[in-house]
């Protein structure tokens, strides 16, 4: 199980770094094995941030990750390159993560010489036509080749089948199919479903609503880097509470409504800022107060396994 508990992340900004910019706010939520978890919330709310947090390409200011009870914030060296063992990242852009001058299989030889530099070329070969073969590409067409004679598609693939040859137990998938045609989409949703089905637990990052419904099990809901609501995808969907969660359900396009009757709702709602309840500014609760300024709410379970962050509900 990953466990996230009060993580923060804060950059110095504006002039000589005199104002601090709070990315993500004491996020607490865990992923238990074989589970889907999305995190969801509009460009710049935070989701990407917390991925990188759980692999380590940025710190934390505070909190800590923990992996089946080990604090892996702090891990370093042998510890560190464990947890890489079982914890890999797969990105929006399959394009940028490959070198194009180099064959994309490089990733694999990579692997060979910083995991496995004792297995025999016969062995590792062997390991690598199976790890192809599982997310379904045939290793003949695409070993030997450039990134840019595979599609987007195959190259996120490719990433996978990389993730695997680790043996790996959690994914962060990273908004890893928008970039992706409609046609291609479903397949790599479906292989993230089935690698599910074996067992591995997946962080899916996006903003896409009804690919999150699709594929998870739970929903955390972002907003500024905080969670405004979260818990069984199901209740979530079929009941927001939070006026933010409501907002992005309004925002979905709907064949049995007309695109401006939600456009309508939606006006008046604008950037947040405050102390407070990071929301004050854009809800249109009637009943928000001065304590929604004064201090920001708590994560409340209003219903088993659904908690929102509201002062009003």
């Amino acid at each position: 199980m990953l466990k996230l508990n009060n993580i923060s992340k804060t950059y110095s900004v504006g002039t000589f770094g005199g104002q601090e910019l709070h990315a993500v706010s004491s996020v607490s939520f865990d992923i238990q094995d074989g589970e889907v978890v999305s995190l969801i919330g509009e460009s710049g709310s935070g989701k990407s941030t917390i991925g990188k947090m759980i692999l380590r390409l940025i710190s934390i200011n505070s909190g800590s990750i923990e992996l089946d009870g080990v604090d892996i914030s702090v891990a370093k060296g042998q510890a560190l390159k464990e947890y890489y063992r079982r914890v890999q990242g797969v990105f929006q852009d399959p394009f940028s993560s490959y070198n194009p001058v180099f064959k994309a299989d490089r990733v694999f030889s990579t692997i060979r010489e910083e995991f496995y530099p004792g297995v025999k070329k016969r062995e590792w070969n062997h390991k690598v036509e199976n790890s192809l073969k599982s997310v379904g590409l045939n290793p003949e067409q695409v070993l030997n080749k450039y990134p840019h004679q595979l599609s987007g598609g195959q190259l996120q693939r490719f990433l996978i089948a990389r993730a695997l040859l680790l043996d790996i137990k959690f994914l962060v998938a990273d908004e890893i199919i928008s970039m992706l045609d409609a046609s291609t989409r479903i397949d790599v949703l479906n292989l993230l479903a089935d690698l599910k089905s074996r067992g591995l637990s997946i962080l899916f990052i996006t903003h896409d609503l009804s690919l999150a419904y699709y594929i998870s099990e739970r929903a955390v809901i972002l907003y500024r880097g905080c969670i405004a609501e979260m818990g069984v995808t199901e209740k979530i969907y079929n009941n927001p509470l939070h006026p933010y969660t409501r907002m992005l359900m309004a925002s979905v396009p709907r064949l049995d409504r007309k695109w401006e009757e939600v456009d309508v709702e939606l006006k008046g709602q604008h950037a947040a800022l405050g102390k407070g309840c990071v929301y004050y500014n854009r809800c249109s609760l009637p009943a928000k107060d001065e304590e929604c300024i004064r201090q920001r709410p708590p994560l409340i379970e209003v219903t088993p396994d659904h908690f929102v962050a509201c002062h009003k509900l």
